[in-house]
């Protein structure tokens, strides 16, 4: 089960359940690797819906690695998610949220 109040998320990859969680080092490489160096810009797209199918990959893998993961993005690409795209979505932009806040009370 994942902790909402450790910030994680629960991702079904090929069948097998991986939690997630966005660390400040996985915030970090997140940052690293967007073409604007800015979780800011990333976060506002989230909110906006203007987020790109690439905005959705850099934060799983960033939250899978925060969680323990040491794949790679083209790794990842590589597998199907349960709920496929849109449910990998809703998971990315539930990261970003639990990275960010408290989980509700």
């Amino acid at each position: 089960m994942a902790n909402p109040w450790e910030g994680q998320v629960a991702i079904v990859l090929d069948g097998e359940r991986y939690v997630m969680r966005l660390t400040l080092a996985a915030l970090a490489e997140l940052e690293d690797g967007l073409s604007d160096g800015n979780i800011v810009a990333l976060v506002e797209r989230f909110e906006a819906g203007s987020f790109s199918t690439r905005d959705v990959v850099s934060v799983i893998v960033a939250g899978l690695r925060g969680g323990g993961w040491r794949g790679e993005a083209r790794e990842l690409l590589a597998v199907e998610i349960d709920g496929g795209l849109p449910k990998a979505t809703r998971l990315a932009g539930e990261l970003l949220v639990r990275a960010f806040s408290f989980p509700n009370q």
